[in-house]
């Protein structure tokens, strides 16, 4: 690869904001790093994503020698800092990086990378309660960074707080509404909660994604074991257990016009595959 093509794809990664860490920091050191003097401006732009894909990749090497050049030619940012602070983290130096990041904190209250770095940190400590403590506060603040609040409902589920994870998922529908996986997860959610209450919560959710993307195979399996759970359920009146039935019918159905187009094979026998979506039914109640 020329260095101009390098250079190149480095930046439209950079734009994407893709990662791609191994094979930045292999382009890096066999192509780029003999040129770096080409690179003009962008020079330093293209050291600070190699320094933390160097992160990513647990080249401490590389990401040692970027943050010396980076560090000598802008001692006093913040940036700079918080990548020494990835770099304390790297090395498990989780109280030194939480003072780092907390100094940059009260630098700059404003800066919502260090804050997230924070949470990061309490993660991979295992302070799981304190990581959410923190994100919660975050949130306060950044109420429409739709990646805390994702990062927020898994921690929730870690701790199978599911009415809070849910409340983070109508969050993220309200901001994305069009985004058939944060409506699958919300279902998946209530669908776990169980009750009947729920599983018909879940069961519209399920519907509501594949609405959105006929797709998605996953919400199929979701409104079929939803309409089954309903169906089955003793607060189910028979008005409603012939309308789950009958979605349950069509789910089943259109699952199986999937495996055929998938397959492109003969019809595969719809009585086989309800036993094997009945194995996959999970008991509604919750534990």
């Amino acid at each position: 690869m020329h260095w101009s093509e390098a250079r190149d794809l480095i930046r439209k990664w950079r734009e994407e904001n893709v990662r791609n860490s191994q094979e930045l920091v292999d382009i890096w050191e066999k192509v780029l790093k003999s040129k770096a003097h080409k690179l003009g401006d962008e020079y330093y732009l293209v050291l600070e994503q190699v320094c933390v894909a160097s992160f990513d990749c647990n080249r401490l090497d590389v990401a040692n020698d970027c943050l010396q050049v980076l560090t000598s030619k802008f001692p006093k940012s913040l940036r700079i800092a918080l990548l020494q602070a990835l770099h304390l983290e790297a090395l498990e130096r989780y109280d030194d990086a939480l003072q780092l990041v907390d100094s940059i904190i009260k630098t700059d209250e404003t800066n919502a990378a260090p804050r997230k770095r924070r949470v990061a940190i309490l993660k991979a400590q295992g302070k799981t309660l304190d990581a959410i403590k923190e994100l919660t506060d975050y949130l306060k603040v950044f109420m429409v960074d739709q990646d805390a609040w994702q990062e927020l409902c898994d921690l929730y589920l870690v701790e199978q707080e599911y009415a809070k994870a849910a409340f983070c998922m109508e969050e993220l529908i309200l901001h994305n509404p069009h985004n058939h996986l944060f409506h699958q997860r919300l279902a998946e959610i209530k669908y776990t909660q169980g009750g009947f209450e729920n599983l018909e919560i879940a069961r519209a959710y399920f519907c509501q994604s594949y609405k959105l993307n006929n797709k998605n195979i996953r919400s199929l399996y979701g409104i079929f074991l939803s309409s089954c759970n309903i169906a089955s359920s003793p607060k189910c009146v028979s008005s409603k257990k012939k309308e789950a039935s009958q979605l349950s019918i069509w789910a089943l159905k259109k699952i199986n016009e999937r495996y055929r187009e998938a397959r492109g094979k003969t019809d595969i026998d719809v009585e086989s595959l309800e036993n094997h979506l009945g194995l996959l039914q999970i008991n509604a109640s919750p534990s």
